[in-house]
């Protein structure tokens, strides 16, 4: 029988709590939703007012693995979903507000992917993001010597950026706008990322090129755009092992001189947490948010 649990007044069917969904660590869909339960007010910050995509990989990430944007079927009457505009026409998504939301999602065995606005104002970015992302045989070590560059780039803008792993192979900078359409900041995005292969050219490409990108990091600029998502903080990702999309100090970033660094795996986040908190509180700070410079 598959159990139901109350989660905050909600009934959920919690189901296949054995299975072992990363067998390089043995871990299994149970200790997978008591971390997406115990990471729940950090996540849940980030998630709130954003429509979601999930990249559902329910035998595991060896198994099937497929993206999500619609409401799926059997969506809960309860959980909020939200309209959104498409090319062909509006859909609705769902936007994960509270811990039944949450924990109803993560027994579908999802990453969580976010827009960088907000339902209620499409196309309004309130986010700006590069993901950088290693061409082998560079690795996150390279991308933090990127990630460092752009950090002092932003600053020259006024804009204070803060770093998180992206739970694959790469990073991601984010930092907090004033709501900008997501074209303006998408512009401002490649004009870094082009300063920055021609600032260090052996080091960064801005184009996605796979011939261009051996040994180099990908300045992702793209997700910028109003129609692609990112990984969200906190968000479990479909590797090997459980890893963590795990917001990181830039001390860690400074220090960071072999890849396990900044392998940050799920049974890790706990402490994190307690140590440092939410490192990316300052991203929902309303008084923390960034103008975009205007081209010169």
């Amino acid at each position: 029988m598959t159990p139901i649990t109350e989660v905050e007044g909600r009934r959920l069917a919690l189901s296949n709590l054995e299975k072992v969904l990363y067998p390089a660590a043995g871990f299994t869909k149970g200790e997978m939703l008591h971390y997406y339960a115990t990471t729940a007010d950090p996540l849940l910050a980030h998630l709130r007012d954003r429509p979601v995509s999930f990249l559902r990989y329910p035998d595991g990430p060896d198994g099937q693995v497929f993206f999500t944007k619609n409401v799926p079927p059997g969506t809960p009457e309860w959980v909020t979903t939200t309209e959104v505009p498409r090319a062909e026409g509006p859909a609705r998504m769902v936007v994960v507000q509270d811990l039944p939301s949450l924990m109803w999602a993560a027994n579908l065995v999802t990453e969580f992917h976010t827009p960088q606005w907000r339902a209620q104002a499409a196309d309004i970015a309130d986010r700006l993001v590069f993901d950088l992302d290693p061409g082998a045989p560079a690795t996150v070590v390279e991308c933090c010597e990127v990630a460092l560059w752009l950090r002092t780039r932003l600053a020259e803008d006024g804009i204070e950026a803060y770093a998180k792993t992206s739970g694959s192979k790469g990073l991601h900078l984010l930092a907090a706008l004033e709501p900008v359409p997501s074209g303006e900041a998408s512009a401002y995005a490649k004009r870094l990322a082009v300063e920055a292969e021609r600032e260090l050219p052996g080091l960064v490409v801005h184009r996605m090129t796979r011939s261009l990108r051996p040994g180099k990091v990908f300045v992702d600029f793209s997700q910028n755009a109003a129609r692609k998502t990112t990984a969200a903080p906190y968000t479990l990702r479909a590797r090997p092992e459980p890893t963590v999309s795990a917001p990181v100090t830039w001390d860690e970033v400074e220090d960071c001189a072999e890849p396990e660094a900044l392998a940050v795996r799920a049974g890790d986040m706990a402490a994190r947490l307690r140590e440092h908190g939410d490192l990316l509180a300052p991203l929902l700070d309303p008084d923390r948010t960034h103008p975009l410079p205007r081209p010169v």
